[in-house]
């Protein structure tokens, strides 16, 4: 077989499709000198409040400033106890221990890799102040259980949806159902910038009211500092491209399903013969495939050499659960306290997912791993 490059992600590709409209709004922004929070920025909340039906967008310069500033808004503090799954991206925790409060790991499910909701009961205490569910790789956690856990112990939501643009649980938007929602628009996500930048959605007045201060140096006007913030705003160059690449959200994302539709077409015999195992979708959710992980049932290492020899590019989503992270390390976790965490760190593969894929590309790389990688 002749040997292809298929590629993890190809935003040069993207960038192509909306260049045109992108440059006149550049052009824009530089004759107008105005480059951070203004009019395109303005869009583009409007724009994404629309596309998920909530009342309020509130655009901030990263995934992790979103998370940071949504725990700022419910008044996190040193002692606080946040409660998130231990099988995600560092920044999920991250933003709870900048502010003094512990991230509380939580285990998932072997099958979906979310956030265990059972779990969640058992690792309530008296100072836990918040859970941050995220939806992983572009699906759902189970939000009904997990807002009814919450409301049972009077504590806030936070959902993470940096991965989930345009997922769904049950008909609703994934980042609408907690007190507030968190995206990241980093260049590689379903819908990213061409650099950093973030957004906190919720249908709750008094917090988007205290989200646009915490934004902006804790104030709503220049030199007037009523709470305690930081500077988080959002780019205009930033707000000026979500605005453009919105429109091609849902077009895009149906692509990516198309591609997980094949693939787990594709390679369904290979699960069937016990070589690896697919993502599972629950029934109830759209998912939006941020990420197409598979678990490897033999050497990962020899399968990854076999698709680096091959022209085929993959990641690891994630290498290390973070309570076995140097940065975590202080929570004093050891090996063996989260196991489907662990056993998963040694299994999971992700393989190129995106709409520059085509089934030319799905059919080379089920070649690759059922005739050279699994044989």
């Amino acid at each position: 077989m002749e040997r292809k490059k298929v590629l993890f992600l190809d935003l040069e590709r993207q960038n192509r499709q909306v260049l045109h409209e992108i440059d006149e709004r550049l052009k824009d922004i530089s004759r107008n000198s105005s480059f951070v929070c203004g009019k395109y920025v303005s869009e583009f909340e409007e724009l994404f409040a629309g596309y998920l039906n909530v009342r309020y967008c509130i655009c901030v310069n990263s995934g992790t400033s979103a998370l940071l500033v949504s725990l700022m808004a419910i008044g996190i503090k040193p002692g606080d106890e946040v409660i998130v799954p231990v099988n995600t991206f560092i920044a999920t925790a991250e933003a709870v221990s900048i502010l003094g409060a512990k991230p509380i790991f939580v285990d998932v499910n072997p099958d979906t890799y979310l956030i265990d909701p059972e779990q969640i009961k058992d690792s309530i205490s008296e100072d836990t102040k918040a859970i941050i569910p995220v939806h992983l790789y572009g699906q759902s956690a189970e939000m009904d259980t997990i807002l009814e856990i919450a409301r049972n112990h009077g504590i806030a939501v936070i959902e993470d949806a940096c991965q989930a643009h345009g997922a769904e649980y049950k008909g609703r938007k994934a980042g609408t159902m907690g007190d507030m929602g968190c995206f990241s628009f980093y260049p590689g996500k379903n819908l990213g910038a061409w650099g950093e930048g973030g957004a906190i959605v919720t249908n709750n007045e008094l917090l988007a009211r205290k989200i646009y201060c915490i934004r902006n140096h804790g104030g709503q006007s220049k030199y007037q500092h009523d709470i305690r913030g930081g500077n988080f705003r959002m780019e205009e160059i930033q707000g000026a491209v979500l605005g453009v690449k919105i429109k091609y959200l849902e077009a895009w994302n149906q692509k990516r399903s198309e591609m997980a539709r094949l693939y787990l077409e594709q390679l369904r015999f290979l699960e069937e013969e016990g070589k690896l195992t697919l993502p599972s979708v629950l029934p109830h959710n759209k998912h939006s495939f941020h990420l197409f992980v598979i678990q490897v049932n033999t050497d990962r290492q020899v399968v990854i050499d076999c698709l680096e020899q091959n022209g085929i590019q993959y990641g690891i989503h994630y290498p290390t659960p973070l309570h076995l992270t140097k940065a975590f390390s202080y929570l004093g976790y050891k090996d063996g306290a989260f196991p489907v965490s662990e056993r998963c760190q040694n299994k999971i593969l992700s393989l190129p997912m995106g709409e520059h894929l085509s089934e030319m590309d799905i059919n080379y790389i089920k070649e690759i791993l059922s005739t050279r990688c699994f044989s």
